[in-house]
């Protein structure tokens, strides 16, 4: 139950600070605490740094589904305690978009949810840059599979434990920098369930892409690290 907790709570984390800061200090924003695409991708970044030094001792601090499988797949996790944490995270997830919808529902100016709200993925026309549906999956695919190779080189026995959870973190930063404008970037099915729930419309028709295209991309990156990279000895 202590691993379940710390994977609810580091995704529950995750989603508010990173979502939060695209809501409320976002591209959007133009004001003085406007932060902008590069802002939003440390706010990721940073997120999972924080929650890899914080939970990681107790669970490994996944926080996302397709981490959890691809840990499955190649065989350094069981299936029930995979069961368990993509539970715990997708729970996590909608806590936190729902914290993040109680926090800015209560601004003076606030008004009904639109499209994609909350800091949703998505993509085609209206949405960021206007990509269609086959970058997007392509994205998400190729940039969780890269993803994972980094985390298993980086938490292997050859890779340097204390460093892990800052490399993994600046890997988001950079995965974010590319794929925001095209899908906002998910690389996380539980980032992107938490907001799409409660945004509905647009965000909950598109969800589907952003569970299957990062768990095949986790599974492929567990793949290549089991069978081509990891270095027994």
């Amino acid at each position: 139950m202590k691993k379940l907790f710390a994977e609810f709570i580091g995704t529950f984390s995750l989603v508010l600070f990173g979502c939060g800061a695209a809501v409320v200090a976002g591209v959007a924003n133009t004001g003085p605490s406007g932060i902008g695409l590069l802002g939003i991708s440390f706010a990721f970044g940073l997120a999972v740094v924080a929650m890899a030094y914080a939970i990681g001792p107790i669970s490994g601090c996944h926080i996302n589904p397709a981490i959890s499988i691809a840990m499955l797949v190649a065989g350094k996790l069981s299936a029930k305690d995979t069961i368990g944490y993509v539970i715990a995270q997708t729970l996590g997830a909608i806590a936190g978009a729902g914290v993040l919808f109680l926090i800015v529902s209560n601004k003076a100016d606030y008004t009904m949810l639109g499209d994609w709200a909350l800091g949703s993925n998505g993509w085609g026309e209206g949405y960021l840059g206007n990509y269609n549906t086959t970058a997007a999956f392509i994205t998400e695919t190729v940039l969780t599979c890269l993803f994972l190779l980094v985390i298993f080189a980086t938490t292997s026995k050859q890779g340097n434990a204390n460093m892990a959870g800052l490399a993994i973190g600046i890997t988001l930063v950079l995965i974010h920098l590319v794929a925001i404008p095209i899908t906002g970037t998910s690389v996380n099915p539980a980032r992107s369930i938490g907001p799409a729930l409660l945004a509905g419309g647009k965000a909950l028709s598109q969800l589907w892409l952003f569970v299957v295209a990062p768990i095949i991309g986790g599974v492929i990156g567990a793949l290549l690290w089991k069978y081509v990279l990891e270095t027994k000895e």
